[in-house]
């Protein structure tokens, strides 16, 4: 049954069709997993919040301490780049593969074998400190996390589903607070106990969330319990053959194309513009921490029954105006052109995060729309850092990356119109 419990009333959330259930296979497991509906909730997003921890801690982690790690294992500016590389391309992995897996397994079994997995990755990249126990340990923990962006939309959907907006958006600001955090944090904490323990040190964060998880699975069962039931005139559609899938997977993967890219170079290019090197990471942290404010003001509007795609739009436009002043204005204003763009992107990762659950009629269907997409956007992402860097080093100026990105974020603007029409995945008015 669908809970009739809603924290906040989202009339957002209510895009999911009410004659939609998912129905226990017996009624025993009707009679075991009944727990209350506030119960429900309030366990589903401390669980959703302890998964956030752990989804973007880890990878932010090596990216402030490389250099550290470089010296220690004594190893190459190349196989660093791997490891920047390497989260990208086991994200669109797990996101392929994963829907499958956690439609046979349940999405709670597999959620709770992928975080065991990532807390191991951890610990192997601390307590072996070789290229090979490095590079096994960073494959296993983004091949998990992969899995995990996937299928957190799917629990939401079924578990909260009168509270998408809420949960998704708490969601995302736990992993962006988490990572700004750790990012802070990391370097100046190996000076003091070394920097194995630094990056080992967050798998405590795991070990709750596995706590939190196994608990969640006990007292509500799994989605392999459930079958879900498609509301009358609707079937089931394969989402890789869906307008709407490929148009959130391009949108999702514009921005995150904008967003490894700026994370990747926006120090470089502001100083190459005649800003100081201090001031010009100064920028990157302005770019970062823009995102909690886009994402309580996102959940917030959308809670208040704002129009989704008036905000999308808008995100979308954000990244259009930050992207063309980095270009073509002063540098006096780079903190406002990087708040922009940290705003723009949060504001479209946490809206697909919705759009998963709220333009689907099944969670078996929010995980297929959520690995689709999510391999689609990842592969696009891959490119960005890659394709970036290999450009300026062939002109020798960031006039042409800078230009090529700003095409792409007008093109996302109108991405941004389509995927936020009010339509399911099946092209039926939500």
């Amino acid at each position: 049954m669908t809970c009739p419990f809603s924290y906040f009333n989202s009339r957002a959330a209510m895009s999911t069709p009410s004659n939609l259930q998912s129905e226990p296979r017996s009624d025993k497991r009707k009679l075991i997993n009944t727990p209350s509906c506030k119960f429900t909730f309030w366990l589903v997003l401390c669980a959703m919040i302890l998964l956030g921890t752990n989804m973007r801690a880890p990878i932010v982690a090596l990216g402030s301490i490389a250099p550290v790690v470089q010296d220690a294992l004594n190893i190459t500016e190349t196989q660093i780049g791997w490891l920047g590389a390497i989260p990208m391309l086991t994200f669109a992995l797990g996101a392929l593969i994963s829907p499958s897996i956690g439609k046979r397994f349940g999405i709670e079994n597999t959620l709770i074998v992928m975080i065991v997995l990532l807390t191991i990755g951890m610990i192997i990249r601390a307590v072996i400190p070789t290229w090979t126990g490095f590079l096994t340990g960073t494959i296993l923990l983004t091949l998990a996390i992969g899995f995990a962006n996937t299928l957190a939309a799917p629990v939401i959907k079924m578990r909260t589903p009168k509270n998408i907006p809420l949960v998704t958006g708490l969601f995302s600001l736990t992993m962006t607070v988490t990572a700004g955090i750790v990012a802070g944090v990391v370097l100046p904490l190996s000076e003091k106990v070394g920097w194995q323990w630094s990056l080992g040190g967050w798998s405590i964060l795991g070990l709750f969330a596995i706590v939190i998880w196994v608990f969640l699975r006990m007292r509500l069962g799994s989605s392999a319990d459930t079958q879900a039931v498609l509301p009358t005139g609707t079937s089931d559609i394969s989402m890789w053959r869906t307008g709407l899938g490929w148009q959130i997977g391009i949108f999702l993967g514009l921005q995150s194309l904008l967003y490894y890219t700026v994370a990747s170079f926006l120090p470089s290019i502001l100083v190459s513009k005649g800003m100081s090197a201090v001031s010009a990471g100064q920028m990157g942290s302005v770019f970062q921490f823009m995102a909690p404010l886009a994402i309580l003001s996102l959940t917030w509007l959308i809670n208040r029954g704002r129009p989704i795609q008036a905000l999308a739009v808008f995100a979308a436009t954000l990244n259009v105006i930050g992207i063309l002043g980095l270009s073509y204005m002063s540098t006096d204003l780079a903190w406002l052109w990087a708040g922009l763009m940290g705003a723009g992107c949060s504001a479209i990762f946490t809206l697909s995060m919705m759009l998963f659950s709220m333009r689907t009629y099944t969670t078996n269907q929010a995980s297929e729309l959520s690995g689709m997409a999510q391999f689609v956007g990842y592969i696009i992402a891959f490119f960005g850092p890659l394709g970036t860097g290999w450009l300026h080093e062939a002109t020798d100026s960031w006039d042409l990356p800078l230009l090529l990105m700003l095409i792409f974020m007008i093109v996302n603007v109108g991405i941004a119109w389509l995927v936020s029409r009010p339509i399911m995945v099946d092209g039926k008015k939500a």
